[in-house]
C-alpha cells in the first residue's frame, strides 16, 4: 500500500481528470490504495473536490498573474492546489500551503518551474486582503466566474430567477453535500435503528420536509465508514437524498399493486417503493443500462426486498401491455439540480445535451404509456432543474396521449426548499 501524502494524491486524482472518468470514481479508486488517516481522506477528498468546484474562480486568479498564458495541465493543478488553500481553507496557514505545493512540483516533476509557483503564490499573499476583496467583488460583477459555474448555464438560471435566487443556488452546489439515510421498515424502525447509531458512533439530526414521513429520513452528521457500519451491513438504512423520495410518494404504490420502475438503477427510489408496498408486489424493475440492475440486485438483497423482480429491456418491450397499475419514470436528465453531489458535472455538461435528453424523456414516457392499465399512474421525475426536461417533456406527452391528464406536478428548488432540485408529475391514465 502506497504511503502517499494526501495532497499529492489530491494532485495525482486532478491529473488523471483528462481521461474521462467521473472525479468521484477516481477518488475513491485513489484513496483505496492508500493509507490515510481519517483526517488525511478529508483532506484529499476536500481537495479535490473543491478546486474542481471552484476552477473557474482558481483559474481567473492564476490568469491574472500569467497574462492569460496556458500553462502545462499539472503545473495548473499545482497553482490551483496552492491557491486554494490559501483562499479557501483557512485552517491551512498560508505559508504552509505554499511550502507544500513548491515541494510537491520538485516531486512530480516540476523542478524547474519551483521557482515560478514559489513567486505566484507568494505574491498573492502579499495582496492577500485585497484578492479576497476582489473575489468577493467578482460574484457580484461576473457570477459565472465568482461562483465558477459555466456562463450559459448561469444565464439561463438568471432567465427564471432573481440574481439572490441564483446566488443561493450557486452557493448551494459548491457546499459539500450532506449525507441522508431512509429508515428501512421492512426490517427496522427509528426507535429500534437509533440506538444502534449511537452505539456505532453515528451522529444523527432529524429531517423534517412535507413530502418525507415522520422518523423516516435522517441526516448523518459525522459516522465511520459507512460500509463498516454494522446496521449498514444488515440492511437497517438506505443513503438517499430526501428529494428522492418525492416521486415515490407521489407514485403512491400500494401492497399488491403492479408496479413497473422503468430506471431503476441503482435502486433507491425502488427500494422505498417496495417499503410502501409492505414487501408484497409485483414490483418489476428496468434499466436502460441493463448492466445496471446488478446495483439494483444488490440493494435489494441487502435491504431485504423480495417483492422485486429484474426484466430486462427486450423481455419487457416484448410482453403484453398495458400490465402496470403504476408506472414510474425516473428519466436520465441533465441533473443540474443535483450539482453539489455530481462535483465535475457542471464542466461536463453542453447545452446540447439539453435537448438530446429532452427526446431520450419523452420517448421514455411514450414507453411508459404503453405498459400502464386504463385508470392506472404514471410518475415522471427528474433531478433538473430546466424547463425543457421536465413541464416541457409532460406537456409534449400531453398532447400526444389524449387518454392521459396530469393530476399534479411540483419542483424542488434548492434555494427554496433545501433540498436538492427535482421535478415530479404525477399523470392518471382514464379508465
Amino acid at each position: 500500500m502506497s504511503v502517499q501524502k494526501p495532497r499529492e494524491i489530491a494532485i495525482r486524482v486532478l491529473h488523471r481528470r483528462a481521461g474521462g472518468e467521473f472525479i468521484e470514481d477516481i477518488l475513491e479508486s485513489a484513496l483505496a490504495q492508500t493509507r490515510l488517516s481519517t483526517a488525511d481522506r478529508h483532506l484529499c477528498q476536500e481537495l479535490v473536490y473543491g478546486i474542481v468546484r471552484w476552477q473557474a474562480t482558481l483559474d481567473w486568479l492564476i490568469a491574472r498573474k500569467t497574462d492569460g498564458r496556458p500553462q502545462d495541465p499539472m503545473l495548473q493543478n499545482l497553482l490551483r492546489l496552492g491557491l486554494y488553500q490559501i483562499f479557501w481553507l483557512n485552517r491551512i496557514p498560508n505559508h504552509a500551503a505554499v511550502h507544500e505545493t513548491v515541494e510537491l512540483a520538485k516531486e512530480t516533476g516540476f523542478g524547474p518551474q519551483a521557482g515560478f509557483v514559489n513567486a505566484l503564490l507568494r505574491g498573492f499573499l502579499r495582496e492577500f486582503d485585497g484578492t479576497r476583496r476582489l473575489l468577493a467583488e467578482l460574484k457580484t460583477a461576473q457570477p459565472h466566474l465568482g461562483w465558477s459555474h459555466p456562463e450559459w448555464l448561469v444565464a439561463r438560471w438568471q432567465s427564471r430567477w432573481s440574481p439572490q435566487q441564483v446566488e443561493q443556488l450557486m452557493d448551494w452546489n459548491n457546499t459539500p453535500p450532506k449525507t441522508f439515510a431512509r429508515v428501512n421498515i421492512l426490517k427496522t424502525d427509528a426507535a429500534k435503528l437509533l440506538p444502534r447509531w449511537r452505539d456505532e458512533n453515528v451522529e444523527y439530526d432529524f429531517v423534517r420536509h412535507d413530502w418525507v414521513g415522520e422518523n423516516l429520513v435522517f441526516e448523518l452528521k459525522s459516522h465511520p465508514p459507512l460500509r463498516q457500519l454494522p446496521s449498514f451491513q444488515e440492511g437497517l438504512f438506505y443513503i438517499q437524498d430526501p428529494s428522492t423520495l418525492l416521486a415515490v410518494t407521489e407514485l403512491d404504490p400500494q401492497p399488491a399493486q403492479s408496479v413497473l420502475d422503468l430506471c431503476a438503477a441503482p435502486g433507491g427510489k425502488l427500494t422505498f417503493m417496495a417499503q410502501l408496498m409492505q414487501n408484497q408486489g409485483p414490483l418489476t424493475a428496468c434499466d436502460l443500462a441493463p448492466e445496471r440492475l446488478r446495483l439494483v440486485e444488490e440493494n435489494c438483497a441487502r435491504l431485504g426486498v423480495s417483492c422485486a423482480q429484474r426484466v430486462l429491456p427486450p423481455a419487457l418491450a416484448s410482453s403484453p401491455s398495458p400490465l402496470y397499475d403504476r408506472v414510474l419514470v425516473d428519466a436520465p436528465c441533465s441533473n443540474t439540480g443535483v450539482m453539489r453531489r455530481r462535483v465535475d458535472l457542471r464542466w461536463r455538461l453542453r447545452i446540447e445535451e439539453i435537448g438530446r435528453l429532452r427526446a431520450m424523456q419523452l420517448d421514455l414516457m411514450r414507453r411508459a404509456a404503453s405498459f400502464l392499465k386504463p385508470g392506472g399512474t404514471l410518475v415522471y421525475s427528474t433531478c433538473s432543474l430546466e424547463p425543457e426536461e421536465n413541464g416541457e417533456v409532460v406537456r409534449d406527452f400531453l398532447l400526444e396521449h389524449g387518454d392521459f391528464k396530469l393530476d399534479r406536478s411540483r419542483g424542488l428548488l434548492p434555494f427554496a426548499d433545501k433540498a436538492d432540485g427535482a421535478y415530479v408529475a404525477r399523470l392518471a391514465r382514464r379508465a
